[in-house]
Formats: C-alpha cells, structure tokens, sequence
C-alpha cells in the first residue's frame, strides 16, 4: 500500500479547503445531479465532498478516506457548514468494505496517484457502482506542470516531489495514465477530459508560492526527504525560498494539467 506523500500537516489540508466541485469535478457535473447516490473516494478535508452533497441532495454520499484524521475534518467542516446528507468513513479505495452495485456515482479526486495499485483501485470504484451509474476520477499530471520564471529551485522541487512520490508507490504523472488505468480495469466506456489549474493571477500565486514555501519545510513530504537522505535542511530552504521569490515576481505563471476520466457501469 502507497504512503500518501504530503501528509496531513495543516499546510497540506487547509491548502485544498478552496477545491469545490466546480473547480475540481466540473468535468463530472452532469453526472452529479439531485436525488443520487455518490461515494467520495479519498475525500480528505471534504471541501469538494459538502459541495457534492449539497447538488445530490436529497441524495446521499459516503465519504471514505484512509486516514482517520481526513475522514474527522471533513466530518467536522460538515457540520459546520450544514451539510447534513453525509456518511464518514475509514477504508481503503483497494478493499471498500461496501457492497456491490451501491452508488450512482463513485468520485476520487486526487486520489489514484497516491495508491499503491491504481487498477485495483478503479476496479473496485467500479464493482460499487450500480448498473448505469459513473466512475469519474481526475488527477495532475507533474511532469506537464509548467511555470515561469523557471527557476532552479522550483525545478529541485519538482525533481524532489517526484522523487519522494515514486518512493511512497505513488504515480505523480497520473493525469495521463488514467485512459490506460480505467481500460485495464475493464471499463470499456470510458471518456477523457483534460483540465488545468492556474495560479498565475497575482492572489493565486501569492497564495500558490507562499503555501509551498512553508509546506516544503513543515509536511510530511520535506520531513521525509530530509530523514532519507534525498534532501537536506539547507536544500529546503532553497526551494522554500525559491518559491517565495517566484510568488513576488510579476510574471509568475503556474499552470497544472490535470486529467479526468468518466466510466460507465454498464446497464
């Protein structure tokens, strides 16, 4: 089993808080319609989980994520904002402890590049599907980020979270594979949809530079590199720095491909 790369420091979680089903899923919309079923595989903080809810109301949806501490938040920021339609749980998208046929839709955003087998993982997304019903998965595509200015240490960043994601037995280049995935889990109506964040506007990137240089000294991942050798303390006060000067810079652009499939249950 995959070790999720970021971790669950507040650098991390209070990061995806922004993520909504409109800019997150807007390629699965149509699918996400009042009175169905949804699962949201992986829902960590559960921005996009509420949001889901509140356009399938009256539907249900299940939220599930691996980490006891994901699942809490969400639970949390739930009944904060009023969204009642939610069920939480513990549970691994390999092995969902949920009978077959269930869901009208099975959602994972984000996900698949952090599990250890991808396949098995769209596989059984599908056998809880019910007949008729979608699987919609999207995630980025690393490699196909860019940026500008294209500074060295943004590129020792890159190099270090695919380094550190690969170790893990993640798949960082997953927006491209997700096609091959969902065929290899014998889907044979799948559609593929490219879509981006950008982080080019100057309160994007403010945030997008100045969230980073702090997550690469505090989260998981940094921590991490630091304690297996594939990083030092000084090499990531280079990269924090590196992002903050790339955030002041009036030029900056950062755009992230990200790719989507929609399967279909057969009826």
């Amino acid at each position: 089993m995959a070790r999720y790369t970021h971790g669950q420091h507040p650098t991390v979680t209070t990061s995806y808080l922004w993520r909504d089903a409109e800019n997150s899923a807007a390629y699965a919309l149509d699918e996400i319609r009042p009175g169905r079923s949804l699962l949201d595989v992986g829902c960590g903080p559960g921005s996009i989980t509420a949001d889901l809810a509140r356009r399938v109301a009256p539907g249900r949806v299940t939220a599930v994520d691996n980490s006891a501490e994901a699942v809490e938040q969400a639970r949390a920021g739930a009944e904060e904002a009023g969204v009642a339609n939610i069920d939480f749980l513990v549970g691994d998208v390999h092995d969902l402890d949920l009978p077959d046929d269930t869901f009208d839709v099975v959602h994972a955003h984000q996900v698949l590049q952090h599990v250890g087998d991808p396949v098995r993982a769209l596989a059984e997304m599908g056998r809880v599907a019910g007949p008729g019903g979608v699987v919609a998965a999207c995630d980025s595509d690393y490699s196909a980020m860019h940026w500008y200015p294209r500074l060295p240490e943004l590129d020792s960043w890159m190099d270090l979270y695919q380094s550190m994601a690969r170790l893990n037995g993640g798949e960082p280049d997953a927006g491209r594979h997700l096609l091959a995935w969902a065929h290899a889990a014998g889907f044979g109506e799948v559609s593929y949809a490219a879509e981006v964040w950008n982080h080019s506007a100057p309160d994007r990137r403010s945030w997008w530079g100045g969230m980073w240089a702090r997550r690469i000294l505090e989260s998981a991942m940094g921590r991490d590199a630091v304690r297996k050798g594939y990083a030092t303390e000084e090499e990531l006060a280079e990269i924090s720095a590196g992002w903050r000067r790339w955030s002041e810079h009036p030029d900056a652009v950062f755009v992230i491909p990200r790719g989507a499939i929609l399967c279909r249950v057969p009826g």
